[in-house]
């Protein structure tokens, strides 16, 4: 995912582009993250942050709802983090960086 990296890296900073790789992978990367969260009703959220308007926000509680307990503390883990710096860091950065990824508004095709 070097493409990835470089779009990252400039959003979440060089500590949070792994998390963020890690969720893109094990999710079927950008659109089975979209899915993920349109699953677990946060389709109008997400969407938001692949279209070219206002992205809006999610809490650290949705975040943790949407990836699941057992990933949020293996991403903790590797992350040197406490599950609930790593859910207020995402839900900080996860919308700026799918925005990033979406800059036409729309899931590129991989």
């Amino acid at each position: 995912m070097g493409l990835f990296d470089g779009i990252l890296g400039g959003v979440v900073g060089s500590a949070m582009v792994g998390v963020v790789n890690h969720i893109l992978e094990q999710n079927g990367g950008l659109q089975g993250v979209v899915n993920q969260f349109e699953q677990k009703g946060l389709g109008e959220t997400v969407r938001s942050w692949v279209g070219t308007g206002q992205n809006l926000p999610i809490t650290a509680d949705q975040i943790h709802q949407v990836l699941g307990s057992g990933a949020v503390q293996e991403l903790a883990q590797k992350a040197g983090l406490s599950v609930p710096e790593l859910t207020q860091k995402l839900s900080q950065l996860l919308p700026q960086a799918i925005d990033k990824m979406t800059p036409a508004g729309v899931v590129p095709k991989t």
